[in-house]
């Protein structure tokens, strides 16, 4: 079974660090097909299920905003392509912006709640009177990773309306994938993998039945990636400190 394995790469990082910890060493080197190859090989109802093809889909850091980790990601991305852990890396675009927004407390379920003025902290109108309830608008720099979930979606049904695989993996949390995934489940099954802590996004869910039916779910362990790490030389690529 040819199985094509599509990856959101910072879904996948931002879900291995809530995992294994931000400053916990041993994570990050992570051999993505070999990861693949740990989901697929327990599987009975997937006989003799290989990943044929791994597309690797993320973004550039930018190097103005953190030079050491657009160093570090460079050094990643070059030792995945010489160790054969892709076969393709598909870029979209890191972009700062900026955005305004309410200031906010997180509730106990981390639920947005605005901050409104109370002391120690007031607002005062122009003649002194104290502004009870007021919300505040914070202006920030927003970093934000574009266009990895619809280069996820395109590469899963190009290559499953070609016929060129015969099952799909994909790893990723993102609920804007819900269409491409359902749509690709007519024709052969899908495995989605949450990468995160928290719950599968119930956009992703469905019937194991569904379409041609054999479709599941996982959600990957900190054992899963601890135990897919590259080597800790790959050719000239070095893992990185801290890594």
């Amino acid at each position: 079974m040819r199985v094509g394995v599509y990856i959101d790469a910072y879904n996948l990082y931002y879900g291995a660090r809530g995992h294994c910890g931000r400053s916990t060493p041993g994570w990050r080197w992570l051999d993505v097909r070999q990861l693949a190859e740990t989901l697929l090989s327990p599987r009975q109802d997937w006989a003799d299920a290989q990943a044929s093809r791994v597309v690797y889909c993320t973004a550039r850091v930018d190097a103005r905003s953190n030079a050491s980790a657009q160093r570090d990601q460079d050094i990643y991305l070059k030792a995945l392509i010489a160790h054969g852990s892709v076969d393709y890396i598909e870029y979209g675009a890191y972009v700062a912006r900026t955005k305004k927004a309410l200031l906010a407390n997180a509730d106990s379920k981390g639920r947005p709640v605005p901050v409104t003025s109370q002391w120690p902290v007031m607002v005062r109108d122009a003649q002194g009177n104290d502004v009870r309830q007021a919300q505040f608008v914070v202006q920030v720099m927003n970093m934000e990773e574009k266009g990895s979930d619809v280069n996820v979606a395109t590469h899963l049904l190009i290559d499953v309306m070609r016929g060129d695989v015969d099952a799909a993996l994909v790893i990723s949390n993102d609920s804007d994938l819900r269409l491409p995934i359902q749509e690709a489940r007519r024709v052969v099954p899908v495995a989605v993998v949450n990468p995160g802590k928290g719950p599968l996004a119930g956009a992703l869910s469905g019937e194991r039945s569904e379409g041609v039916g054999q479709h599941w779910w996982q959600q990957l362990t900190s054992s899963d990636i601890y135990a897919s790490q590259l080597p800790e030389q790959v050719a000239k690529y070095a893992r990185p400190d801290g890594w």
